[in-house]
C-alpha cells in the first residue's frame, strides 16, 4: 500500500522532468509569480502552466510570520515592478489563503485555459487589489477564461485536486527550488525574480526558440 501511495504522488508530481518541454510553476498569491506571469509567454512562446503553494501559502507558517513575509514579498516585487515598468499594488487582503484558487487553476490548466485564468487573476490580485481567495473574484477570472461560474465553483470545492497542487509543491522542494516562481526546461530549473531572463538565455543558447525572444527583463 506504501508503494502503490509514493507512485500515486510520484504521478502527481508537475514538477517531474518531460523531456525538453518548458514548464512555469506560480503561485496565486505570490507578487513575484504575477510579474513573471506578466511576461513568460511573450519571451518563451507557450509554455505549461502549472499552479502550487508558493512561500506565502497558509500551510506554511503562522499568521504573524506569514504576514512579515508578505511585506519582504511585496517590497522585492515593487522593486522589480518599478524596474520593468509593470503596475502593481497590494492586495487589500495580504497574504491570502491560495488554496481555492489554485485548484480553480488547475481546472484551467485541464482545460487547455490555464494561462488565461491565471493571468487574469493575478491581475485582478496585484493589479486591481482584490482578494483571490474570494468565490466572485475567482469566477471573473473565470469568465475572462471562459469557463463557466459553475465549473469553476466546484473546482475550488474539489479537495481531490490538492494532491496535484501538494505532490508538486513538494516536488519543486525537492528539486532545490525554494519558491515560486520558477521555469522547468528538461532537468534545468531557473527561479525566482530573474527566471524568465534566465530561462530566455538557457533556451537561445540551446536554440530552442524559433525567433529572437522578446526582452524578458
Amino acid at each position: 500500500m506504501g508503494e502503490l501511495i509514493q507512485l500515486a504522488e510520484r504521478l502527481a508530481d508537475r514538477s517531474r522532468p518531460s523531456g525538453e518541454r518548458a514548464r512555469f510553476f506560480f503561485a496565486l498569491d505570490d507578487p513575484i509569480s504575477y510579474l513573471a506571469a506578466e511576461r513568460v509567454e511573450r519571451a518563451l512562446g507557450p509554455i505549461e502552466w502549472v499552479p502550487v503553494l508558493g512561500p506565502l501559502s497558509a500551510d506554511r507558517g503562522s499568521p504573524p510570520e506569514r504576514e512579515r513575509r508578505a511585506r519582504e514579498r511585496m517590497e522585492l516585487a515593487e522593486a522589480e515592478a518599478a524596474r520593468l515598468d509593470l503596475p502593481i499594488v497590494a492586495p487589500h487582503r495580504f497574504p491570502m489563503d491560495s488554496r481555492r484558487a489554485a485548484r480553480a487553476a488547475t481546472f484551467a490548466a485541464d482545460r487547455g485555459v490555464g494561462a488565461a485564468f491565471a493571468v487574469a487573476l493575478l491581475r485582478l490580485g496585484f493589479c486591481g487589489g482584490f482578494d483571490i481567495s474570494s468565490g466572485p473574484v475567482i469566477e471573473e477570472a473565470a469568465g475572462v477564461a471562459c469557463l463557466t461560474a459553475a465549473d469553476v465553483r466546484r473546482a475550488t470545492r474539489d479537495e481531490g485536486l490538492d494532491a496535484r497542487i501538494d505532490a508538486t509543491s513538494r516536488g519543486l522542494t525537492l528539486r532545490g527550488v525554494s519558491s515560486p516562481p520558477a521555469i522547468g526546461i528538461g532537468g534545468n530549473w531557473f527561479e525566482g525574480s530573474t527566471a524568465v531572463f534566465a530561462a530566455v538565455t538557457f533556451s537561445a543558447a540551446q536554440g530552442l526558440l524559433d525567433a529572437p525572444p522578446l526582452p524578458a527583463g
